[in-house]
């Protein structure tokens, strides 16, 4: 199945087919989302059958809106098709333009849309394994400890929004 998502060209989104576009290192859109509870960030780990990043830790869940898709619409469906989980509010931090090399030849160039959205610690989930193969729940502060040890377990977009960004991503009551 060909998946199209908003690439820039010339400065003007067009479609172009998502293999193509982490070839060539174009500058996408993507959504990426941070689910939090009781002072802990919940964390997947890539499914092995993942055309990149296979195996590494990640943010609550990542993707690309399709053509034409809102972007909240898009964070909301895909928090659905890779965890399960409905029925959490999610909240636009901010839009953050990173580039990283993805071993061992793919390049993410994105745009992302940073949405976080708080639950209960027993909010339901269910592991779509052809997506996510692990989850771990943590905080902000072993995150970062992590982080620094071992940070070829982590994906270059959560170590970005983590080493860069977070404090545009996360304020004191995500944590309460």
């Amino acid at each position: 199945m060909t998946i199209l998502i908003p690439t820039y060209i010339d400065n003007i989104l067009v479609p172009v087919e998502k293999l193509l576009v982490h070839r060539q290192g174009l500058k996408h859109l993507a959504i990426s989302i941070f689910v939090v509870s009781k002072g802990r960030i919940l964390l997947q780990r890539r499914a092995l059958s993942k055309y990149h990043t296979p195996g590494l830790w990640a943010n609550t869940c990542c993707t690309h809106p399709l053509w034409e898709e809102d972007t909240t619409k898009a964070a909301s469906r895909r928090l659905n098709e890779e965890l399960g989980m409905t029925g959490i509010s999610l909240i636009k931090r901010d839009t953050i333009e990173y580039k990283a090399n993805v071993p061992p030849d793919l390049i993410e160039h994105e745009v992302a849309d940073i949405f976080v959205g708080k639950c209960k610690p027993n909010h339901s989930l269910t592991l779509n394994f052809e997506e996510v193969m692990d989850i771990k729940w943590i905080t902000p502060e072993d995150l970062n400890v992590e982080i620094k040890n071992t940070p070829e377990i982590f994906t270059a977009w959560l170590k970005i929004y983590m080493e860069q960004h977070a404090d545009k991503i996360f304020n004191e009551n995500d944590f309460n």
